[in-house]
């Protein structure tokens, strides 16, 4: 069992005082917490852990160091109760919580993590679904959407809340505020609902709060994700997207990256900017899929290559790069900025795309560098073994790929169809 006592911090202060700090031990290890008071060390008796009468203050000092300790030892037994092994770290944790208690310091700190392990798209999305509940918690209006400062979540007047104060109720209230205000859809409902959850499970783990003002799970708030259409164009259009003649170079490199995702198997846009001129070898491709760091090699078909002689004439210069769009960047190595550059470049090619390069080859179809990925997966459909797929998807469990991959087999449905109504 931990014990808990008030003592004197060894680190002399410049007025000649000394910290006072609770100490828990437990199995020979202590852990601190400072209790932002400090004497002098004529002025403390250890072995009653009090201050002596000839201190200014005595009285009110001795009552609240008395409150602390007990408080400590009511926490301390509270948790060991509950748990069989426990650290005097996690004691120190629950007693006193750094980051602070409240859910938007924990916001901070969970998009500070998103930030700083290079989570670009998952940073810019969540920071801005954070302010938005942050804007219903203050009874502000929340069709504002812009984000104040580069980082944060701060803005003058914005309310914090205590997680015991995140209740179902608010929860739904929340919902309906989002779908009548924001006219938000079910998807994007629970994409604000999985943020709460991530940073509930980050407060819980961490000690900050409890289990048991958690809102989600059964019988409480449930999250539900939509299933969303996937869509790919034709053969038709992918031909009509090869062959329209593009004189501006933008558009013409906007099409390139489109196709070379294609006919690499849907390969994810940022992999494509991502490619090297050393990825390729005897006329194949190696590569490693970012989102999982998946390896695998496809050989280069022919269309492809003729698409990357066209930037044959920059092969060497600067870097390794195929593509010009990361080879403005300094430091490579820098996950967020490399993020971020591709989320732009995609945004600047989706409406390049959608303005010049589809009505130019006659394409009423939608269609984004994501399509790409949808497009073959509509012409595999039941064509290709579902094993082959998940090695050309770089899924790791299968289960994913069967999950993909029905959102485009069409055959049975539409030979069921025509078995009861016919042709």
């Amino acid at each position: 069992m931990a014990t808990v006592k008030i003592v004197l911090r060894k680190k002399i202060n410049k007025d000649g005082t000394y910290p006072l700090a609770l100490r828990i031990t437990k199995d020979r290890k202590s852990s601190f917490i400072h209790l932002g008071y400090s004497v002098k060390i004529e002025d403390w008796i250890a072995d009653e852990q009090r201050v002596k009468s000839s201190h200014p203050n005595s009285k009110r000092l001795n009552n609240f160091l008395l409150k602390k300790k007990a408080e400590a030892n009511d926490t301390s037994l509270e948790i060991e109760t509950q748990k069989k092994e426990v650290s005097t770290k996690a004691i120190k944790q629950k007693i006193k919580p750094k980051g602070g208690a409240t859910f938007f310091v924990q916001a901070e700190i969970f998009l500070s993590n998103l930030e700083k392990t290079g989570n670009y798209n998952c940073f810019i999305a969540e920071r801005s679904r954070v302010k938005i509940f942050q804007l219903f918690v203050s009874g502000r209006d929340i069709t504002k959407t812009k984000p104040t400062g580069k980082k944060g979540v701060k803005e003058t007047g914005l309310s914090d809340i205590a997680f015991s104060d995140i209740t179902e109720g608010l929860l739904n209230r929340f919902k309906v505020e989002l779908i009548a205000k924001r006219k938000s859809s079910e998807r994007t409902v629970a994409n604000y609902f999985v943020m709460i959850r991530s940073i509930f499970n980050q407060a819980i783990k961490e000690g900050i709060t409890e289990e048991k003002y958690y809102p989600f799970g059964k019988g409480k708030t449930s999250i539900e994700i939509p299933e969303s259409t996937k869509v790919g164009i034709s053969m038709d259009e992918v031909t009509r997207l090869e062959q329209v003649e593009l004189s501006v170079l933008s558009h013409d490199h906007a099409r390139n990256l489109w196709l070379i995702s294609y006919y690499f198997a849907g390969m994810r846009i940022s992999d494509v900017l991502r490619l090297r001129w050393s990825d390729f070898k005897d006329m194949r491709l190696h590569y490693t899929m970012g989102k999982n760091n998946k390896a695998g090699s496809l050989k280069a078909p022919e269309k492809a290559l003729a698409i990357l002689d066209k930037y044959a004439n920059e092969k060497h210069k600067d870097n390794d790069l195929i593509f010009p769009d990361l080879k403005v960047l300094p430091n490579l190595h820098d996950e967020f900025e490399v993020k971020r550059k591709i989320a732009n470049a995609v945004n600047r090619y989706n409406k390049i795309l959608k303005k010049f390069v589809l009505p130019s080859a006659k394409i009423e179809s939608k269609v984004t560098m994501h399509i790409s990925r949808h497009t073959f997966a509509t012409q595999a459909g039941d064509k290709i073994p579902v094993q082959m797929l998940q090695k050309l998807y770089r899924h790791s469990d299968i289960k994913t790929t069967i999950g993909y991959q029905s959102a485009f087999i069409y055959k049975d449905a539409d030979e069921a169809l025509e078995a009861v109504i016919g042709t």
